[in-house]
């Protein structure tokens, strides 16, 4: 899949190379130009048991590989400064000997590690670690995924020469040299914010030697393509792969998001909310993260492991006669249609409430054994109804996030970015339970456009990160969405309640359990 603005190709172009959990997007953009060419190829997220949320290295390799080829043909007779790398977080691969992959990628979806994580969270030094890491303890991080191949898989630990995630896998097959940046090791739970290294008490609990993780360096730094690998994309080795940061810091930079008040939304299959603050900030309550940008910018924030999926899951349990109806079409997806419903449904569902948790939740409760449901069920309620208040339900997580980024630095207002913002409905709910107007950027390339700006800084081509994005094309932002103050009143009085459903419902799962 591919997209072009019909302009004159620019003279020089950076390419910036997004590595999602379903794709892989290079986007090449004009520098001090308006065009721009995105190449999309898709990959499986695997889930080969209950909780296990995988995908084969090789496959996610290949569709890299791919897209950066195709992107490179599109820049014609431009010169390409640079690839610039974003890549989803908190991934996890096992290498053996030679670089083998002798696991497959653990994505940050994967939750076969929520007993570690529960059981550590009740660690006395649970707290310190979050302090020390700027990642909770969750089953997404990879401290809690090595700690369950040392208890669960010893005889594969023993192989295992070196334990990368998924960016250093990339940076690894681009350029030959094995090396994880700043960014995504922030979000391992095992660096030490302040020396900028590997942290040796998170080391010890996660059963791994120093000489088994690599070197972290800047989000800044730059290497140079391997032989074979510029042979295969078509660019000169001489092209400079910037390490770049996580998808989510870059998400921010992407959408403009930079200033304290200004706070980043990205809402795809899962979603966060983000703010830029200049150094790392320590998250007391225990609710928040903290990720680098660079060394002097930090993003700090919260995820949710469950966002537009949930309208996709939708789909799939309410949905089954329309989904037949589309058998064998291109894009075979109901989402416009159940949105559709969900729009003529009022404001709380008529009393139907969802906690969303599909994927092991993760902020602001930090809990991946709370499982989803809907309350208040009753015989009047449609389909739109249980659409809506998914979408509700999505919305009121985030809203408890903006709380304690409000207690880190007043919020004004929201960037947002995902193919979700497409439905009017997402954007007055999210703009209403959030209480803060809400513009949709107009770069769709999000986490792309802003390794790409990264790029430009870390290459000396321009004085800061945003000083690069201006540098690059970018789309329309829409006008802000302003939500109407009846609907902030109710969504103040729904989430009240939410709260105290979520809490309910924790206590019932473990009355079940046993």
């Amino acid at each position: 899949m591919s997209e072009d603005d019909v302009v004159l190709p620019p003279a020089e172009v950076v390419i910036g190379l997004d590595v999602g959990t379903t794709a892989a997007k290079a986007s090449a953009f004009g520098i001090d130009s308006s065009w721009r060419h995105t190449v999309v190829r898709e990959y499986p997220l695997l889930h080969p048991k209950p909780g296990w949320e995988v995908q084969d290295p090789q496959v996610v390799l290949a569709a890299v590989m791919a897209s950066l080829s195709e992107a490179a043909e599109a820049a014609g007779g431009a010169k390409v400064v640079a690839i610039s790398l974003s890549s989803a977080m908190h991934g996890l691969i096992g290498l053996g000997p030679g670089g083998r992959p002798l696991t497959p990628l653990l994505t940050w979806a994967d939750s076969r590690a929520g007993d570690i994580a529960r059981e550590l969270r009740a660690d006395p030094r649970a707290a310190e670690l979050h302090r020390v890491s700027g990642t909770p303890v969750h089953s997404f991080s990879p401290l809690a995924k090595l700690m369950w191949f040392r208890r669960n898989e010893p005889e594969l630990c023993a192989k295992v020469t070196s334990w990368i995630g998924l960016k250093d896998w990339i940076i690894q097959a681009l350029t030959g040299t094995l090396a994880t940046e700043l960014s995504c090791a922030s979000g391992t739970g095992l660096l030490d914010l302040t020396t900028r290294d590997w942290n040796p008490t998170a080391l010890e609990l996660a059963g791994v030697e120093y000489e088994q993780l690599p070197p972290v360096l800047p989000t800044t730094s730059a290497l140079g393509l391997s032989r074979s690998v510029a042979a295969r994309i078509g660019l000169p080795t001489a092209t400079g792969v910037v390490l770049g940061a996580g998808d989510g810091p870059l998400g921010n930079l992407g959408t403009g998001a930079l200033t304290p008040g200004v706070v980043g939304l990205s809402l795809g299959t899962s979603g966060a909310l983000r703010m830029a603050v200049d150094g790392p900030v320590v998250d007391h309550g225990g609710g928040l993260f903290c990720y680098a940008l660079t060394e002097q910018t930090w993003v700090v924030g919260g995820a949710v492991s469950n966002g537009g999926v949930v309208v996709r899951w939708c789909g799939d349990v309410f949905a089954r006669d329309l989904l037949k109806a589309r058998a064998g079409q291109e894009d075979a997806h109901v989402d416009a249609e159940l949105l559709s419903m969900a729009r003529s449904v009022p404001v709380g569902c008529d009393g139907l409430v969802m906690l969303p948790y599909l994927l092991a939740e993760r902020a602001p409760l930090w809990n991946p054994d709370l499982p989803g449901a809907y309350l208040g069920v009753r015989r009047s309620h449609t389909r739109g109804h249980f659409v809506r208040a998914a979408i509700e339900g999505v919305a009121l997580q985030m809203s408890t996030i903006l709380d304690d980024l409000d207690a880190v630095h007043p919020v004004e207002s929201v960037r947002a970015t995902g193919g979700v913002f497409r439905s009017a409905l997402w954007r007055v709910v999210l703009a209403s339970a959030l209480a803060r107007p809400l513009t949709v950027t107009g770069g769709a390339e999000g986490s792309a456009l802003g390794a790409a700006a990264l790029a430009l800084y870390g290459l000396g081509r321009a004085d800061s990160p945003l000083a690069g994005l201006a540098l690059l094309p970018a789309g329309q932002d829409s006008e802000p969405t302003i939500a109407s103050q009846a609907d902030v009143r109710a969504y103040r009085e729904l989430r009240s309640r939410v709260v105290a459903l979520s809490e309910s419902v924790a206590e019932a799962v473990t009355i079940f359990a046993g």
